[in-house]
């Protein structure tokens, strides 16, 4: 038997959890249908449920349709359980949108309607409440084309050539097909409605069983069970607790099949359950297109993937209030907190916090329903009585403008730089992050951990340190240690930078605003229209309908979150406010609310702006507007004059990966856009954040200097190929061959060759320096690796003489071009070998090769 997952969603009161149990009981799942005001509806099992007549969790049947099984997840409909509902979208085959025919589309419906659209799901939908006066099936039909989708055809309808014609306009292939023949086949209808671009309506009253049962049967034709792969995979979408305590994970399974004492990253599934209203059939084994629930799973939560289902889900919903839990006189909030975390599994939303400085509580809710309901959760769950102060409105911090933050950690013994472009995004895009560094300046598996890191917190603005959005974060540029550097100590680099970044940039503060609809007597628009505008909000042409006009529009949720109360005082009850979270945007006043939060970024010690530099074998702090004056990395933005203007405005230029080493034309470009970069000035900027740097200087020519070609031995064995495969034998075979073939090499170019090792892991190792045959060799002293020798040779006597560097590693090339010398890889080396070799042997067969210099007077 196939299985489908089908969601029922619907605005409040529009007969969602009716129709949940006339579908039931017309399938024959249930002998008997229970009403919501009776308290005896099967899906509301929860006694607060029934007692508020809502849906509060959402719950699961099953019942047959045809050859199929249906699990139907009953989801809530009031906004302030819309992140429960959301959870559900991810799991779902197929989707129903209930409408109440006396009410229409209300801003909440409008808002399930987008979400469908993003998740993708097919969907019916189902006008309910047809048996009350005033409802008009075409003029609904009507309001669903304009405000939903023109897609939207009534399935209630005879199939005649006007059914036909409707449904045809949703598709061009349709269309043609109906011209051909003068309908649509049953398969054509299918297909349009599983690519979302039909949508049937029916039209009847779920408490009456009027429709209800043809929408069943009609239903069954445009379904088709989808095919899942072998391989076991699952999407966790709910964590709850049963009457006895145990932990229950839902999952969807989505590929394969799950059986019992099965182990799933790492932990057993003990019990695997099929839920249908409050009771649970146990079962061995489940297949998938499934929905069950587990016991045995300790550390899952909702939007988690399992087996081969990759990815997280994240809400577009969040709440918009912040509410201080208080418990009861006597108690301490500490020993509550562990409580509360565990409610915060079942609810990720609830974001509960722990202010340490003032020792309270924290949670995070959409609206005063929510607030009663967790109030009494708490009471049941734990015995707890506890009252929530004023809730506050939750505000978020975005940019206006493209920087580059940097983050250094390098106290003794620890070493990361990261770079990172900062830039606006779009509106409710949330924070996006990605990487476009090349592997030879930062290795991929340290380019992973960067994003990790990035994408694990929640980090905060520098204006009232609210959590960030809609900015994308890319990683440009960064700088590991061979020895030094730790996981950890990227971590601390990429908050320094994400703040640095912050704090050079044109914050903005944000807050959540209602989308509304308020309806009222037409002799109180003119008192509706100035509380609006004294609420900084906005709204269209009126709309009037007989004596009561209807204004929309969207206001802050701060100044409109009480509104309701006014809107039925001075209307006498005749008034209606419906309030749907449109999202964020600018805050309307920003200067009172930054004078009210009172944030410092440079006291926030717990987020802070700074790095940490190395100096003389000690870590000292530099504030962030200095940052840029001691970076190792140079800068990846640059100032240049616009082509219309004499104005400056902000380019930026991102290496990209190339085969094995950066271009020395590229590296030019980087040195000539930082020249000065690496420099510390004696005084402090008269700015609050330093300008990008850019070259006014020009290259000179050089005259001619001795040569020195210096090699990182270890950086060109691990390059070549032969020597790679030898060094995995012979690490001193390896380095021998190399020395070998330099010594060649030596004799035919006749330049000082000198081969630097890495030593500085060996305990109270000193600098080591011989002569092999006729070129020199240095192993480092403790603590000095190769690159820092060469760097610091290069910084010494790259004026002075005509210096080459042979390696790889991509940040020391920047570093040597930096000094002036020249640069060579290790693939070039090694053909700047061959061709002298072949050059010398065919001019100058009888020229010496063994050839001797001092220079330890140099070195």
């Amino acid at each position: 038997m196939g299985k489908i997952v089908v969601g029922i969603l619907a605005h409040v009161d529009a007969g969602k959890t009716t129709l949940s149990e006339g579908m039931l009981y017309t399938s024959g799942a249930i002998r008997t249908m229970g009403r919501v005001d009776n308290w005896d509806a099967f899906l509301d099992t929860y006694a607060l449920e029934r007692e508020r007549g809502i849906t509060i969790f959402s719950k699961q049947a099953v019942f047959p349709l045809g050859t199929t099984q249906v699990t139907l997840l009953d989801t809530p409909g009031h906004v302030d359980f819309s992140p429960e509902m959301e959870r559900t979208l991810q799991v779902l085959d197929y989707a129903i949108l209930v409408i109440s025919g006396a009410d229409g589309v209300q801003g909440h419906t409008r808002t399930l309607w987008n979400l469908l659209r993003r998740y993708e799901i097919p969907t019916f939908v189902f006008v309910n409440k047809m048996d009350q006066k005033g409802t008009d099936a075409e003029v609904l039909l009507q309001e669903l084309k304009n405000v939903l989708e023109e897609g939207c055809v009534d399935f209630s309808a005879k199939r005649d050539v006007h059914f036909y014609e409707e449904a045809a306009v949703c598709s061009e292939d349709a269309l043609e097909e109906f011209l051909e023949i003068g309908r649509l086949k049953k398969e054509t209808l299918q297909e349009l409605f599983l690519e979302r671009q039909l949508f049937p309506c029916f039209f009847g009253s779920a408490l009456r069983l009027e429709g209800v049962k043809e929408f069943v049967e009609q239903m069954q034709e445009l379904i088709k069970v989808p095919a899942y792969p072998e391989t076991f995979g699952a999407k966790v979408f709910k964590i709850a607790r049963d009457e006895a305590g145990n932990r229950l994970t839902y999952l969807k399974i989505t590929g394969g099949s799950l059986k019992v004492k099965a182990v799933i990253e790492g932990q057993k599934v003990n019990q695997i359950r099929i839920y249908s209203g409050e009771k649970y059939e146990a079962v061995n084994e489940v297949e998938a297109g499934s929905i069950c629930a587990v016991t045995g799973l300790s550390d899952t939560y909702p939007g988690e993937g399992l087996g081969a289902e990759q990815g997280t889900y994240l809400p577009v919903l969040e709440p918009v209030l912040n509410y201080q839990v208080i418990p009861t006189e006597g108690d301490d909030p500490i020993l509550l907190l562990p409580k509360l975390r565990e409610l915060e599994e079942e609810e990720p939303q609830l974001h509960i916090v722990w202010e340490e400085a003032l020792q309270e509580i924290h949670v995070q809710l959409m609206g005063e329903v929510q607030l009663e309901v967790l109030k009494t959760l708490i009471y049941e769950r734990f015995g707890a009585e506890v009252e929530f102060g004023q809730g506050n409105i939750l505000y978020k911090e975005t940019i206006q403008n493209t920087v580059e933050g940097v983050g250094h950690f390098e106290p003794l013994r620890h070493y990361a730089e990261v770079h990172l472009l900062l830039e606006p995004g779009e509106p409710g895009s949330g924070v996006q992050c990605m990487s476009v560094c090349s592997e030879d300046l930062l290795d991929r598996n340290w380019q992973r951990l960067i994003l990790t890191h990035l994408m694990e917190t929640e980090h905060r603005g520098v204006l009232t340190g609210a959590p960030i959005t809609d900015i994308r974060i890319t990683l440009v540029s960064g700088k590991a240690h061979l020895k030094h550097t730790e996981g950890g100590d990227f971590r601390q680099a990429v908050y320094r930078a994400v703040r640095q970044g912050l704090k050079q940039a044109d914050s903005v503060l944000l807050e959540p605003y209602y989308e509304y609809r308020l309806e009222l007597p037409s002799e109180n628009v003119g008192r509706a229209m100035t509380d609006i505008e004294r609420m900084h909000g906005t709204f269209g042409l009126p709309q009037t309908e007989a004596d009561r006009t209807i204004l929309t529009g969207m206001a802050p949720v701060s100044t409109m979150r009480d509104y309701q109360k006014e809107v039925h005082a001075y209307t006498r009850g005749n008034g209606t406010l419906q309030c749907t979270l449109k999202g964020y945007a600018p805050c309307h006043n920003t200067e009172e609310v930054l004078a009210a939060t009172g944030y410092d970024s440079e006291r926030d010690t717990l987020h802070p702006t700074g790095s940490v530099f190395c100096a003389h074998g000690a870590g000292f702090l530099v504030p962030w507007y200095e940052v840029k004056e001691y970076m190792h990395l140079p800068s990846i933005m640059q100032e240049k004059p616009s082509d219309s203007s004499e104005e400056k405005q902000t380019a930026y230029r991102v290496s990209k990966e190339t085969d094995a080493w950066i271009d020395t034309e590229e590296v030019d470009r980087i040195i000539a856009q930082s020249v000065g970069a690496n420099k510390k000035q004696k005084t402090l900027p008269k700015k609050k954040v330093p300008e990008y740097y850019k070259s006014t200087s020009k290259p000179k020519k050089q005259e001619v200097r001795e040569e020195y070609l210096l090699v990182d031995g270890y950086n060109v064995i691990f390059a070549w190929e032969d020597l790679k495969d030898l060094a995995q034998v012979s690490i001193d075979g390896a380095r021998g061959k190399l020395l070998d073939v330099l010594c060649d090499y030596q004799g035919m170019k006749k330049c000082n060759l000198i081969v630097v090792f890495d030593a500085y892991r060996v305990q109270g190792h000193k600098t080591e320096i011989s002569t092999y045959h006729n070129i020199h060799v240095v192993f480092t002293k403790e603590a000095e690796t190769a690159d820092q020798y060469i760097e610091k040779f290069a910084h010494e006597n790259g004026k002075k003489y005509n210096v080459t560097v042979a390696t790889s590693d991509g940040l020391e090339q920047i570093i040597i071009r930096g000094q002036g010398c020249r640069l060579l890889s290790a693939r070039e080396l090694k053909d700047e070998i061959e061709r002298t070799k072949k050059t010398l042997f065919e001019e100058h067969p009888q020229e010496s090769k063994k050839l001797s210099l001092s220079l330890k007077d140099m070195l």
